[in-house]
C-alpha cells in the first residue's frame, strides 16, 4: 500500500513540476523573443518530456538501466498510440505542413537509428554522446530557422506578464518538484517490479511510461479541445524525438549500462511505432477518428501483450 502511495505522490510531483517548468520556460522564451512555433517544438515538447528525463536519469544512476530505457520506449508508444489515439477520437487531428515534411521524418530517422545503437544490449557513453550531439544540432537548427522567420515577419508576439527572473524562478521550482517526484517514482517502481516478479524493463514500459507521459496527455488534450490540433501532434512528435535523443543520450553519458532484459521485439517497437505516423499524416494531413480508434486499440493490445507475455 505504501509503495502505491509513494508512486502516486511521486507522479503528482512530476506532473506539477512539468507544468510549472513549462510555464516558466515558455514565458522566458517569449520574453527573449523566441517565436511561439519554436516554443512549441522545443520548450513545450522538451518540457513535457522532463518527467521521462529525470526518471530515466535517476534509474540509470541507481543501476536500473532497463527501467530507464523501458520508460523511454514505453513513453513513445504511449505518446503516439494512446495520446494521439484519444485526441483523434475527440476531434480529427489536422497536422501542419512543417510537422509532415520535417518533424515526422526526423522522428522516423531517429527511431531507425536508436535500435542500431541498442542492438548489442548496451547503452554506452559513445551512444549517448552521438544522440546528444544530434539533439543539440537539431535544436540549434530549429532556433536558427525561427530567427529567420522572426526577422522576415512583423514581430508582434504575445505579451508576457512575467519578468525574466520570475520565469527562471518557475523553472527552478519546477525542476525541484521533478527531482523529488522522480526519486519517489523510481523507488516505488523498482519495489513493485520486485514484489510482482516483473522485470524493471516491463515496469518501465507500462506503469512508469504512462505516468511520465501525463504532461504530454494533458497538453495534447487541452490543445485538441481548443481546436489547436496541430499543436497536439507537434507536441507528441517533438516529445518522442527528444525522448530518444535527449533522454537516452543523457542516460548513456551519465551511467553506461547493460540491458539484459531488452528483447528484439522491443527494438522493433522503437522503429515501427513512429513509422505508423507516416501514412496517417502524409496522405491528407490529418488523423481521422477511425485512425485514432485503431491507434487506441493498438496500444491496448500492445500493453496486454507485454503483461501476458
Amino acid at each position: 500500500m505504501m509503495t502505491w502511495l509513494l508512486l502516486a505522490v511521486g507522479l503528482g510531483f512530476l506532473t506539477l513540476g512539468a507544468r510549472v517548468m513549462v510555464s516558466g520556460g515558455v514565458a522566458l522564451a517569449l520574453r527573449l523573443g523566441i517565436t511561439p512555433l519554436v516554443v512549441g517544438l522545443t520548450i513545450m515538447a522538451y518540457g513535457t518530456s522532463a518527467p521521462e528525463m529525470v526518471v530515466s536519469a535517476g534509474a540509470s544512476l541507481r543501476g536500473a538501466g532497463s527501467l530507464a530505457v523501458g520508460n523511454v520506449v514505453g513513453s513513445n508508444v504511449c505518446n503516439i498510440a494512446l495520446i494521439l489515439g484519444v485526441c483523434a477520437l475527440i476531434s480529427p487531428l489536422g497536422v501542419s505542413r512543417q510537422v509532415v515534411r520535417r518533424e515526422v521524418p526526423v522522428l522516423i530517422a531517429v527511431s531507425l537509428l536508436t535500435p542500431l545503437l541498442l542492438v548489442d544490449r548496451t547503452l554506452g557513453r559513445w551512444d549517448g554522446a552521438l544522440l546528444l550531439a544530434i539533439v543539440i544540432g537539431y535544436t540549434i537548427h530549429l532556433v536558427h530557422d525561427a530567427r529567420k522567420e522572426s526577422a522576415a515577419a512583423d514581430s508582434t508576439g504575445p505579451r508576457v506578464a512575467r519578468s525574466v527572473w520570475q520565469s527562471i524562478a518557475l523553472i527552478v521550482a519546477g525542476l525541484t518538484f521533478l527531482l523529488i517526484g522522480a526519486d519517489m517514482m523510481v523507488d516505488s517502481a523498482v519495489s513493485l517490479a520486485r514484489s510482482w516478479g516483473w522485470s524493471e524493463l516491463l515496469i518501465g514500459l507500462t506503469i512508469v511510461a504512462v505516468g511520465t507521459s501525463l504532461p504530454e496527455l494533458a497538453l495534447s488534450l487541452l490543445s485538441t479541445l481548443r481546436g489547436e490540433t496541430d499543436v497536439a501532434v507537434g507536441n507528441v512528435v517533438g516529445s518522442c524525438t527528444f525522448n530518444l535523443l535527449g533522454i537516452l543520450g543523457i542516460t548513456g553519458l551519465i551511467s553506461p549500462t547493460a540491458l539484459p532484459d531488452l528483447r528484439m521485439a522491443d527494438l522493433i517497437t522503437i522503429a515501427v511505432v513512429p513509422l505508423t505516423l507516416w501514412p496517417l499524416v502524409h496522405n491528407d494531413g490529418r488523423i481521422s477518428r477511425l485512425e485514432g480508434l485503431l491507434l487506441f486499440v493498438g496500444y491496448a493490445a500492445y500493453t496486454a501483450w507485454l503483461i501476458v507475455g
